[in-house]
């Protein structure tokens, strides 16, 4: 799958510390490759607007969609 970003994610992923950062990115290789990847724990957060959550780190959340083969975070 292809994964595209909106504006909004990009400038709450810039304003994040480093270490989130970091943290961030390397979930996105995963997610990359798999969605269920078990380092993810992505799970589908609302069944009506089609979006999921995926963990970051302990603290820390993403959501995305996805339309067709891309996941738009």
């Amino acid at each position: 799958m292809k994964i595209a970003y909106t504006r909004t994610a990009l400038e709450g992923v810039e304003g994040a510390p480093l270490a989130v950062r970091k943290a961030f990115w390397k979930q996105m290789t995963f997610l990359e490759r798999n969605l269920l990847h078990p380092g993810l724990h992505a799970k589908k957060y609302s069944e009506a607007a089609n979006t999921w959550q995926g963990r970051v780190n302990k603290d820390w959340r993403f959501y995305f969609t996805i339309a067709g083969d891309t996941i738009i975070i």
